[in-house]
């Protein structure tokens, strides 16, 4: 096991109260200390959204601990990949950073019926995102 992190990665919704939360989860569970993990909101909720926090815990995953957090200048800095979920451009731009945009649902409001899929397509990116950050490690 590495003893720096591959990389670092930051996700960034609205409330950072669902999709990022979700994302920000599946990359722990799925990267460990390979990448560090960060996730926060452009206006960020009182509370993570509890469908999103039901429908983790349906795959194994809690994030029933964690709060929503403003995103900061130092963050987007500190980051490697910043990955954006609806949040337009709340986002600061800086050089040398990869930028992604990841066109998702807002789980906001909806039950856990319809969180699960929103869910299923981000497992899906968080996995994609963690063979790229591998490939380029190993190029």
């Amino acid at each position: 096991m590495p003893s720096t992190p591959a990389a670092s990665v930051l996700f960034v919704c609205v409330h950072n109260a669902g999709r990022s939360q979700m994302a920000a989860g599946f990359l722990q569970h799925l990267a460990g200390d390979r990448v560090e993990v960060r996730s926060a909101g452009s206006v960020p909720g009182d509370r993570v959204n509890p469908a999103a926090v039901e429908a983790m815990r349906e795959v194994g995953i809690d994030i029933s601990g964690r709060r929503p957090k403003v995103l900061t200048t130092e963050a987007v800095q500190a980051s490697d990949y910043v990955i954006t979920m609806g949040c337009g451009d709340a986002c600061p731009v800086f050089p040398g950073k990869t930028y992604l945009d990841w066109a998702l649902e807002d789980p906001a409001g909806k039950g856990v019926e319809s969180v699960r899929p929103i869910r299923d397509r981000i497992k899906a990116r968080v996995e994609a995102l963690i063979a790229e950050i591998d490939a380029r490690r190993e190029a």
